[in-house]
């Protein structure tokens, strides 16, 4: 029987078998751990499998174990999520089997190509021998009664001191979450930073978006938000003022015009905030705009973003009126010049043809760089976005 068993061990000195509980004793601490299982091999080949190849942009990422040794996989299964800069790659087992040494530790750094596990194909981890109940102890004799003594006077309740406020026990950051500090804290130390504001009358664009809202579901089977309007109304003013689609190259010391328009629309995630680029904006409709901000925003609730759905946008849209937010300045996604922040609609008096009436207002925000953009331009950028929003046809004339 001792000759089919097939026992995973990870650095021990001695292995001792006994009615089928292992033994790892580790002469050089003396200290000796039991596992009640082990593992019943099929089969004899053992692989190993190495971490994914990265993007070109990523060098190393976080490994974080889904599986522990002696467990059992099915193909495809995942065994552990690296986590990148940018995103998170999951590692599946490339078939049926039992894992047999893990080579990183948890939260161990690697680089494209280094070994991650052994598995040992199509083995099959045997369940947990039952262990031996323990003995009851014997019940205590009672406590001979106490000798009479004369009453006396009680004693002081002792002061209890108040307890010191305890510091809460800290938590790692995730490899995103150092990324986006580190970037942001970039935009700020690099960018010379400039916001404007303005309000949008969302009055039009919300009745446009009742009127049609079923036919276009029908027809496109997607449905009308306000994203597509604000992500083509920028895609409007960007091609208009072409200094807040541009970057400066901080290697040549030159202005980079593009004549293309790739909006990175933010995302909040339980893990940080990703940005998805939308390219090409300025050659879609609102049902592509939509159709894609959908599969992006799918794709980031599932992990599933890859580090090129990220790359490469010229200008960025961060909507926290999902929120509840009403107001806010937001700062620059590098390299890029400029990001316009969208805000929660509200009903506020505004005064309309001399008269005051209840409209439901929105306040936008562009934070640009004042290396590039001057504000005639920025502020012209905004007034063009808020003609778009507040009166759709504006795109039909081009104006």
């Amino acid at each position: 029987l001792l000759s089919r068993m097939r026992l995973f061990a990870c650095s021990c000195e001695a292995l001792t078998v006994w009615l089928g509980a292992v033994s790892l004793v580790d002469y050089n601490s003396a200290q000796c751990l039991t596992y009640s299982s082990c593992c019943f091999c099929t089969g004899d080949e053992v692989v190993t499998v190495k971490t994914p190849a990265f993007a070109e942009s990523v060098s190393e990422g976080d490994v974080r174990w889904e599986k522990a040794v002696g467990d059992s996989v099915t193909e495809d299964e995942v065994v552990c999520e690296i986590e990148t800069d940018k995103t998170s790659v999951q590692v599946p087992a490339p078939a049926a089997g039992v894992i047999e040494e893990l080579l990183v530790p948890d939260g161990g750094k690697v680089e494209s190509g280094m070994p991650l596990f052994k598995l040992r194909k199509g083995a099959v981890a045997a369940k947990a021998a039952p262990s031996p109940a323990a003995e009851a102890p014997a019940a205590a004799p009672p406590p001979p009664p106490p000798p009479a003594s004369a009453p006396s006077a009680m004693p002081p309740v002792p002061t209890v001191p108040p307890q010191a406020a305890q510091a809460k026990p800290g938590v790692k950051m995730n490899r995103m979450r150092l990324r986006i500090a580190q970037r942001l804290k970039e935009a700020q130390n690099t960018c010379a930073m400039l916001t404007t504001f303005n309000e949008v009358d969302m009055g039009n664009i919300q009745d446009m978006r009742k009127i049609h809202k079923d036919a276009f579901l029908k027809k496109h089977n997607i449905k009308l938000g306000f994203m597509s309007a604000f992500v083509k109304a920028a895609a409007h003013a960007l091609t208009d003022q072409p200094a807040v689609n541009a970057v400066i190259d901080d290697t040549t010391k030159e202005i980079v015009y593009r004549d293309y328009v790739d909006i990175s629309v933010a995302v909040s995630t339980p893990k940080g905030l990703v940005v998805p680029v939308i390219r090409n904006v300025e050659t879609m409709n609102f049902a592509d705009i939509e159709k894609t901000i959908n599969a992006l925003g799918e794709k980031a609730r599932n992990n599933e973003l890859a580090v090129e759905d990220m790359d490469g946008g010229t200008f960025t849209i961060s909507n926290g009126g999902v929120f509840g937010s009403m107001f806010g300045t937001p700062i620059i996604n590098p390299p890029q010049s400029a990001i316009l922040g969208m805000h929660g609609i509200f009903d506020r008096p505004v005064a309309i043809n001399g008269k005051v009436e209840i409209r439901p207002m929105m306040y936008v925000a562009l934070t640009y760089d004042h290396r590039l953009v001057d504000g005639r331009e920025a502020v012209t950028f905004l007034r063009k976005i808020k003609a778009v929003v507040e009166d759709p046809r504006v795109l039909l004339l081009d104006m």
